[in-house]
C-alpha cells in the first residue's frame, strides 16, 4: 500500500471542507513510457484499495486486470477505514478522528480525490476506468466530469443515480445503527451490534432468493429445534465480519455517500449528463440483481453515446460482479478486442 499525501485545503461538494486528504492506493504492473496503458479500478463499498484481494482471479497473467500489460491502480476512498482520510483517523492538520462529527462527503468529493491522485501521479489519461456498485457510482461520475479522461470504461452492476430503493435500504439501516445506544461514542468499535444488523439487512439486498435457497436451505429431516435455522447463523456471522474489520462512522459516512449519487445534480437532465462521456463503454447487469436491475443498465447504455450492453445471466444477484468473474472476465476481454484500435493519442 503507498500514500499520497495532500496538505492543501480540500473544499467539499456540501459540507465545508478538509485540511487535506491522505489516499491510500495500491498499483501493480509498470506504466510504459507514454504513460498509455492505465487501468484506474474503483473499489464497491465496504473494499479497499488492494484490488487483487476482494476481485478474485482478476490480477492476473491473461485476465482483463493484466498486470504484465497494465499499469493498474485502485484508490481506497476517503470516509473509509482502509488507509484514506476518514472519520477515525487523525485530519492531516493534526486534529483529532472525527468519529461521528466528520463531515457528509457525495461521490463528487471521492471523485476529487481521485483526480489528485492521478495528477500525483502524473496520469492525464486513462485507458480503462473500471466500477461496479459504488465504484460504478464513481466511475461514472469521473466520466461526466472529465469526459477526456477515459478512452473506455466498464460498468457493471451500477447506475447513473441512487434510486428510492437503494435509498431507502440505506435509511433502514441508518435506523438500525441509531437504535445502538453506544452509537456517538468516539472509538471505532462503537455501535458494533448496530452495524451487525445494518450488514445484515444490506445482505438481503445484495443476494437473492434463489441464491438463498441453495446455499442456506436447513436439512429438514435433521432439524430438531425449528426454531434454529442456518440462515440465522449465516446472517449473524456476515454482520460480525463485517464489524471485526470496518467502523460504524466509516460505514454511515460511505452509505450517505451513495444516497447523494445523481450526476445530473446541476447539469440538467440525465440524458445531457451521460450525454457528456466520450468514452467507449461497457454496460453490464447481472439478470438477478436487486440494487440495480437490468432495466437501469439499458437506460443507463442508451444515454450514453458510446455502449454496448450486456447482461450475465446468474442466480447470485449483486454479488454477482465478484463470484461470477470468470464471465465478467470473457466480456471484458472481448470489448477490450473490439476497442484496441481506439488507442489513446
Amino acid at each position: 500500500m503507498r500514500y499520497f499525501v495532500s496538505d492543501t485545503e480540500f473544499p467539499l461538494e456540501c459540507s465545508g471542507s478538509l485540511p487535506g486528504i491522505t489516499v491510500a492506493y495500491h498499483t501493480f504492473g509498470h506504466l510504459n513510457e507514454d504513460k498509455s496503458n492505465v487501468i484506474w479500478v474503483m473499489h464497491a463499498l465496504t473494499a479497499n484499495s488492494d484490488v487483487a484481494d476482494w476481485w478474485p482471479h482478476t490480477v492476473e497473467k491473461g485476465k482483463f486486470l493484466d498486470p504484465d500489460k497494465y499499469f493498474i491502480v485502485c484508490a481506497n476512498v476517503i470516509g473509509s477505514c482502509y488507509g484514506s482520510t476518514g472519520p477515525c483517523t487523525p485530519l492531516n492538520d493534526g486534529t483529532p478522528p472525527l468519529y461521528g462529527d466528520f463531515p457528509g462527503l457525495t461521490v463528487r468529493d471521492m471523485v476529487e480525490a481521485h483526480r489528485l491522485l492521478a495528477r500525483h501521479l502524473g496520469i492525464t489519461r486513462i485507458d480503462t476506468i473500471i466500477g461496479s456498485s459504488l465504484g460504478g457510482f464513481q466511475a461514472l461520475e469521473w466520466l461526466v466530469t472529465d469526459p477526456e479522461i477515459a478512452r473506455r470504461a466498464v460498468l457493471c452492476a451500477t447506475d447513473f443515480q441512487c434510486r428510492p430503493w437503494l435509498a431507502a435500504i440505506n435509511k433502514a439501516m441508518y435506523m438500525a445503527i441509531g437504535a445502538d445506544n453506544d452509537l456517538g461514542r468516539k472509538s471505532p468499535d462503537a455501535a458494533r451490534k448496530g452495524l451487525e444488523a445494518a450488514r445484515a439487512i444490506a445482505l438481503l439486498s445484495y443476494r437473492s432468493h434463489s441464491a438463498y435457497d441453495m446455499t442456506q436451505a436447513d436439512d429438514m429431516t435433521a432439524q430438531t429445534d425449528p426454531f434454529k435455522r442456518r440462515v440465522h447463523s449465516y446472517q449473524a456471522y456476515q454482520g460480525q465480519k463485517l464489524a471485526d474489520r470496518f467502523d460504524v462512522y466509516s460505514y454511515l459516512t460511505l452509505c450517505r455517500s451513495s444516497d447523494t449519487h445523481n450526476v445530473a445534480r446541476g447539469r440538467g437532465d440525465f440524458k445531457q449528463a451521460l450525454g457528456r462521456i466520450k468514452a467507449k463503454c461497457l454496460v453490464t447487469a447481472i439478470s438477478s440483481d436487486i440494487l440495480f436491475p437490468p432495466q437501469y443498465h439499458r437506460e443507463m447504455a442508451d444515454m450514453i453515446p458510446d455502449a454496448e450492453y450486456h447482461v450475465i445471466d446468474s442466480e447470485f444477484a449483486h454479488d454477482g460482479f465478484l463470484i461470477e468473474h470468470e464471465r465478467l472476465d470473457s466480456l471484458i476481454q472481448d470489448f477490450y478486442k473490439r476497442t484496441d484500435n481506439n488507442k489513446i493519442e
